[in-house]
């Protein structure tokens, strides 16, 4: 899954739960975003392996099967 994959997916997410949702693009360091979903926020890099998928995920409590 691609960055803008995952964030738009997160996005949606987030519109069906009733959160919060935010990206900053200019405050992550180079190719890196912010993202906050609810109250819960992290950093979402460029390239992306399964692992990193997993751990963004985790820091934002959303279970890899609702998205």
């Amino acid at each position: 899954m691609k960055r803008d994959d995952l964030i738009r997916a997160i996005r949606r997410y987030c519109r069906t739960k009733g959160l919060r949702f935010e990206v900053d693009e200019r405050t992550g360091n180079g190719s890196h975003y912010k993202v906050k979903a609810g109250e819960r926020r992290t950093i979402v890099q460029y390239k992306l392996n399964p692992h990193i998928f997993r751990m963004i995920l985790k820091q934002l409590d959303i279970d890899p099967a609702d998205l």
